[in-house]
C-alpha cells in the first residue's frame, strides 16, 4: 500500500523500496500493489519493473529549474475543512471538493505529464489498483488492467490534487486525487495475510484514520512504514517542490535499514 505525498513521498517511497530490496525485501513480490496519489507512480513503476533510482534520477534531471505549482492556499484551506467536516457524509463532502476543485482548477499540462512522462505506458500483468475520486458524484473509483482506462490517465487522475491539479477527464467524467478519500487506502487490502503500508505524510495525519483502515483488514500482519525526522526535514514545507527529487530519495534509502526489521517480521513469516 504506497501512499500519497508529492514529489517528495514518491521519490522517498521509492528510497525506502530500494532500501528494502537491497536488504532483501522485494516488496515488487506482492500479490497485490495499491497506490494513491505519490503511490499510484511508485507502485506503476514496481508493478511495470522499472529500476526506481534511475527513474527518480530522470525525473530529478527533467525538472531541474521546474518551480512548484502556484497553490491557492486558501481553496487547499477549504479543502480540507470539508474533508474533516464531521457534520458532512464522506461522500458528500467529496462532492463538495469535487466542485471547488472543478471551479479552481490548477497547472493541467503537469498533471498529464505525470503520466505521460511514465517510463512504461501500458498496464502490467500484475495486480495494480490505482486509486481516484469522480469530482461529480464524490464516488471513490478503483482503476486496474480490466477497467479500459489508459494507465498514464489513471495515474494522472490519482495525482490530480484538488486545486493544485485539475481533474483530469476520463470517459467524459472528471476525477481527482484517491488521496481525497485516504491518503492510504489500505482496507482496499482486505483478505491478504500480510500488508505493508508505506505513507510519506503520516506525520501529518492523525492515527485514527489509518487505525481503522488498519481494523478492516482483520488477522492480516500489518507494518506501517512512516518518515523519520531525518526525512520530515528533507520534506520540509512544500512536498511538491522538484529539487526534493534526489534529497528524498536519499532520505527514503536512508531510513530503509531501519525499518527492514519490523518489514521482515511481516514479509517473511
Amino acid at each position: 500500500m504506497l501512499g500519497g505525498g508529492g514529489i517528495a513521498g514518491i521519490a522517498w517511497e521509492a528510497g525506502i523500496v530500494t532500501g528494502l530490496r537491497r536488504a532483501g525485501l522485494d516488496l515488487g513480490e506482492a500479490d497485490l500493489l495499491v497506490g494513491t496519489s505519490a503511490g499510484s507512480v511508485v507502485g506503476t513503476l514496481i508493478a511495470t519493473g522499472v529500476d526506481l533510482e534511475g527513474a527518480v534520477g530522470a525525473q530529478a534531471d527533467a525538472e531541474p529549474a521546474a518551480a512548484a505549482p502556484s497553490v491557492d492556499l486558501q481553496a487547499v484551506i477549504e479543502v480540507f475543512g470539508l474533508l474533516n467536516d464531521p457534520s458532512l457524509e464522506p461522500e458528500e463532502a467529496r462532492r463538495r471538493v469535487g466542485a471547488l476543485a472543478l471551479r479552481v482548477g490548477g497547472a493541467g499540462a503537469r498533471t498529464e505529464r505525470i503520466g505521460e512522462q511514465l517510463p512504461v505506458q501500458e498496464w502490467p500483468d500484475r495486480r495494480l489498483l490505482v486509486t481516484a475520486v469522480d469530482t461529480g458524484t464524490g464516488e471513490f473509483v478503483v482503476w486496474d488492467r480490466h477497467s479500459g482506462v489508459p494507465l498514464a490517465s489513471a495515474v494522472a487522475s490519482s495525482c490530480a490534487v484538488p486545486c493544485v491539479f485539475p481533474p483530469v477527464a476520463i470517459n467524459g467524467r472528471r476525477y481527482m486525487d484517491g488521496g481525497v478519500r485516504s491518503v492510504t487506502n489500505a482496507d482496499l487490502a482486505a483478505g491478504s495475510s500480510a500488508v505493508v503500508v508505506v505513507e510519506p505524510l503520516a506525520h501529518l495525519e492523525t492515527r485514527r484514520r489509518i487505525d481503522a483502515e488498519i481494523a478492516t483488514l482483520g488477522d492480516a500482519a500489518v507494518a506501517h512504514v512512516t518518515p523519520d525526522q531525518a526525512s520530515v526535514t528533507v520534506f520540509g514545507s512544500d512536498i511538491l517542490d522538484p529539487a526534493l527529487w534526489r534529497p528524498a530519495f536519499a532520505a527514503g534509502l536512508a531510513q530503509a535499514p531501519d525499518v527492514v526489521e519490523s518489514v521482515a517480521k511481516v514479509w517473511r513469516d
